[in-house]
């Protein structure tokens, strides 16, 4: 999830707020997904392809950002820039995990009542790095990688995208990303049509199976993103904002397509979502202007909260699910009690998070490094 350009390099306003609109659609996602049964009959059905938007936003943002800086930048000072804009809210994520880990009390994850205090500590402060717990140190019971903070999964591949980056793909000249996009565009597909649940979900976890989703989900929306960056047009689009936000939703809510015999249509659907969707609605959003002082603070506000909300909001997922899984024959008005109750404490958290720390944390940070 990149976030904004370089400071003396102006950002794109629209690009900002989109992220925002997803992250909150993820939250959305995640708290109908404790009432899911499956796949088929979750609600808000294909939030989950908002990381492969973050994905391809950070392909697009990196490759403005960076291309044209390298003559005055090292490969060590661009490092030190993405841990300064990412790193700080990782660990304050992975620690509300460990306290919210520490206080769970709920059925669907009784592995939790085992797991000794200096583990859990052990697994959070590894998270803190994100490097990936295996399956033997898994806490909770879901096989994650980072089990106190599940979407910490993204960062990991987010960071690998950006280290193959630095190290060889902003050379690449747009022949060269081309080819790669095509064959990353075909692996996509392939997996897509042909997974056993029929879609894009999954890569929290170090297995095998889990890994090739994670690296299959990462290389095509970032060498896409970055290609669009490098070869796009851009032209002036009116209401981008609204426009671009209307259609996200749309295809981030798109009901299942096809059933349990059909599983391959879903996956043609997330394979075409993020190959041609993702990518206009980004080539759209970069092209529009935001209009009023209104939309400026909305795109602003939207982007500033996106990161912190996306990664601080699982926490009290797990704790919803719990709640929810324990209480299935709760009434419809204390289920939406507690589910909007969950997304406030969500927003609240990840605007905190921002206001109280990571601003200053990564001010403190470009003072020290710079």
């Amino acid at each position: 999830m990149n976030t904004h350009a370089i400071d003396t390099k102006p950002h794109y306003q629209i690009l900002d707020g989109l992220r925002g609109v997803a992250a909150l659609t993820v939250v959305v996602f995640h708290i109908f997904e404790a009432h899911a049964t499956s796949h088929l009959d979750q609600v808000i059905n294909h939030g989950y392809l908002a990381v492969d938007f973050f994905f391809l936003l950070s392909g697009f943002v990196i490759g403005y950002a960076y291309d044209d800086r390298w003559h005055k930048l090292t490969v060590g000072g661009f490092f030190k820039r993405r841990l300064q804009r990412l790193q700080p809210m990782v660990v304050l994520g992975m620690i509300i995990g460990g306290i919210c880990f520490y206080f769970s009390d709920s059925g669907i994850f009784p592995e939790i009542h085992n797991v000794p205090v200096w583990k859990l500590i052990v697994v959070t402060l590894i998270g803190c790095t994100l490097i990936p717990v295996p399956i033997s140190m898994d806490i909770r019971g879901w096989q994650e990688m980072h089990p106190v903070n599940g979407p910490g999964w993204s960062l990991f591949f987010e960071y690998l995208a950006n280290i193959c980056y630095a190290l060889g793909l902003r050379k690449a000249p747009k022949s060269v990303l081309t080819v790669l996009v095509v064959i990353a565009g075909g692996v996509m597909i392939h997996y897509a049509v042909t997974s056993k649940s029929g879609d894009m979900v999954g890569g929290w976890s170090l297995t095998p199976e889990q890994l090739r989703v994670g690296f299959t989900r990462v290389a095509f929306p970032f060498l896409a993103g970055l290609l669009l960056s490098r070869t796009a047009r851009l032209t002036y689009v009116k209401n981008a904002f609204l426009w671009c936000s209307v259609l996200l939703l749309i295809f981030l809510a798109m009901p299942r397509i096809g059933g349990k015999e059909t599983l391959w249509m879903n996956g043609l659907y997330d394979s075409l979502t993020i190959i041609l969707a993702f990518p206009l609605i980004v080539y759209l959003g970069a092209s529009g202007k935001v209009t009023g002082a209104a939309e400026t603070r909305i795109c602003k506000f939207l982007g500033d909260i996106s990161y912190p909300i996306y990664i601080t909001h699982y926490p009290f997922i797990y704790i919803y699910t719990g709640w929810a899984v324990d209480h299935r024959d709760a009434g419809l008005n204390e289920t939406l009690l507690y589910a909007s109750l969950t997304f406030v404490i969500s927003v609240i958290v990840g605007y905190a998070s921002l206001k109280l720390y990571d601003e200053p944390v990564r001010a403190w940070l470009k003072r020290k490094w710079h």
